[in-house]
């Protein structure tokens, strides 16, 4: 097993009574939320709800003003960033390379937090796995700046999966992505769970969140407003509440499918 991946299953992070103020506005407010290891959790919620700020306290990037995240039972405060960079690794929104590297050395970038130890064995099969995963390998000569945004999104991803830590965070990793990708990108996170790692991902599309995670995550105005399986969380009644939109819920496979109601129009 790989030096990054959780040994056993359990919980990975817990976070109690988390909160982040701004200029005076509570961008996030007591949020108290377990991370499973096996098991990938979909964090949703409308634009500007506070589902990023959320992921970046939960992955250490972000320091809360209140409450506390501990990852393997420690303070993530207390982490040296190589510490933590082998606990977790993040695709954040802005995961871009400025400089024309090429996207094979931009995948193998996910590796450096192994320098040094014995994982460094690891780094061919882990590299090889994560081109594989995201369908990149016709790319690896390619100059990262030259790449389309769906492309640089898969190579982003590719370089989070090369670090192979027990846990990893995907900020709205289908944004630029088309539809045989989104599915991509998703069954990639189901098969890190079924690894033992945990997965936090952020997404819009709430039928993705409904056929691919195990617990949904329903961020509003900062604050949790439901957590559970999917079935549970994305109710009609609840995504129209929180969203302002009626919607209607069709259940397939035993996993919801979200349905704007339109009008006559198609408005």
């Amino acid at each position: 097993m790989s030096a990054g991946k959780p040994t056993d299953a359990g919980v990975a992070i817990v976070a109690s009574g988390v909160g982040v103020v701004i200029d005076g506005r509570a961008i996030v407010s007591d949020v108290a939320i377990e991370i499973r290891s096996g098991e990938v959790l979909a964090l949703v919620g409308p634009n500007g709800a506070g589902k990023s700020t959320l992921l970046g306290v939960l992955s250490g990037d972000v320091r809360p003003t209140h409450g506390s995240v501990l990852i393997a039972g420690r303070d993530i405060r207390s982490l040296r960033h190589l510490e933590l960079a082998r606990l977790r690794s993040v695709l954040t929104q802005e995961n871009q390379v400025s400089f024309p590297f090429t996207v094979n050395e931009v995948v193998e970038m996910g590796r450096s937090p192994w320098m040094k130890t014995a994982e460094r064995e690891n780094d061919a099969a882990a590299i090889e796995a994560a081109i594989r995963a995201t369908d990149i390998a016709h790319l690896g000569e390619r100059r990262y700046t030259s790449l389309s945004g769906g492309e640089k999104a898969r190579v982003s991803l590719a370089r989070v999966l090369a670090q192979a830590a027990g846990t990893v965070f995907l900020d709205e990793p289908t944004a630029a992505l088309d539809l045989r990708h989104q599915e991509d990108v998703m069954r990639t996170a189901r098969a890190l769970a079924a690894e033992g790692r945990a997965v936090v991902v952020v997404v819009h599309d709430l039928s993705l969140a409904g056929a691919y995670a195990d617990r949904v995550a329903l961020i509003a105005d900062g604050r949790l407003e439901s957590t559970g399986t999917p079935l549970e969380v994305l109710t009609a009644e609840r995504v129209e509440r929180v969203y302002g939109l009626p919607v209607e819920v069709i259940i397939t496979n035993n996993r919801p499918v979200i349905l704007p109601v339109r009008g006559a129009s198609g408005a």
